[in-house]
């Protein structure tokens, strides 16, 4: 299983000095390649407290400073994205990185690039549609011949640069909807679940019907990779753990609670979410591998976890992390997996 981090680029320090926070989290990348974390992702958003707006661009200068991770979007909101230059900025990350760049798209949890880009809500999944079937066509074919509703035709278009690897991986991204699970499988397209509360068994029937659809379409079970993203922390003890993410996790459960009518949960319920089968996957290395491979099994296998863990924390509290992450639970990880296969 491989097992990543994604960011959304937050600065811990409100905004005094972002251009430090981005020095920061690039050094974050860089120590979490050399501990052998296998994947990292950047987010998109267009808001103050986030610095991931153009994403491309940090995972493009990620690439230049490591040498095995892979650098993906976390996720690359495509209603509101040209597919062609989403496409060549990440055939340009793949080329400086010698093909570590993935790709996962999705609509977005957040609607903040509508107005900004001048979209209508109203067309939110007809142009997400629209523009992903674009999308795979111009990774497929050097040549493109396509027309559509919302962006103007390509006539025999060529479109570069291409990528090192053979076939760019494109993930989709999902929440809890079923259309979207249906929709990757019936593309083939490997699947990212971003689950971020509540019980993540009870995304199983979700899952069934992915792979269910895909089967149907004609893919194989090896084609229909499962990744799960969750909020996630690693200590030393699970109290330590606990100790530190939960009170920068309530702040953001309450800043999205003006937008969504969450409710920031009391300690004790954060710990009812840390518990055996809740989404949140926190604790120490032990008791964190063990909940990755709870939550695979759950799910009837998954073939990537992803950490969020950018609430706020330090960047000194998010290095330990990822050390301990890479040095500690990825080997217990891969030791538990192979026990139970």
């Amino acid at each position: 299983m491989e097992i990543g981090i994604d960011s959304f680029a937050a600065s811990p320090r409100g905004f005094e000095d972002n251009s430090k926070a981005i020095r920061e989290l690039l050094e974050r990348i860089q120590l979490a390649d050399q501990v052998g974390i296998h994947v990292f992702g950047i987010g998109e958003h267009y808001r103050k407290e986030f610095l991931d707006a153009a994403p491309a661009t940090i995972l493009a200068a990620a690439a230049a400073l490591t040498k095995a991770i892979k650098l993906t979007s976390a996720v690359t909101v495509l209603n509101t994205s040209d597919p062609v230059r989403v496409f060549q900025n990440f055939t340009t990350i793949d080329l400086i990185s010698d093909g570590r760049a993935e790709i996962v798209v999705g609509r977005g949890s957040f609607v903040d690039s509508f107005p900004l880009f001048g979209y209508n809500l109203n067309d939110y999944d007809a142009i997400f549609s629209e523009k992903l079937e674009l999308l795979l066509k111009i990774r497929d074919h050097e040549i493109v011949d396509w027309s559509g509703i919302f962006r103007p035709p390509l006539r025999q278009q060529a479109i570069y640069p291409r990528a090192v690897q053979e076939k760019l991986p494109i993930w989709l991204g999902v929440g809890g909807t079923p259309a979207s699970f249906a929709r990757a499988g019936t593309l083939g397209l490997p699947l990212m679940m971003a689950v971020i509360g509540g019980e993540t068994q009870r995304f199983r029937p979700l899952v069934d019907l992915y792979r269910t659809t895909g089967k149907e379409t004609g893919f194989l079970p090896e084609e229909l990779p499962v990744g799960l993203s969750s909020f996630g922390y690693v200590a030393n003890t699970r109290e330590e753990a606990i100790d530190i993410f939960y009170p920068h996790y309530a702040q953001v459960i309450a800043s999205m609670n003006k937008e969504r009518g969450w409710v920031a949960p009391t300690r004790e319920q954060f710990e009812a979410q840390a518990d055996e089968n809740g989404a949140i996957v926190i604790g120490n290395p032990e008791e964190v591998a063990a909940k990755i491979l709870r939550h695979s099994i759950a799910l009837g296998g998954i073939s990537r976890f992803n950490f969020q863990m950018d609430v706020g924390l330090s960047h000194k509290q998010m290095k330990q992390a990822i050390k301990l992450i890479g040095e500690e639970v990825i080997p217990r990880v891969n030791q538990k997996g192979n026990q139970l296969k």
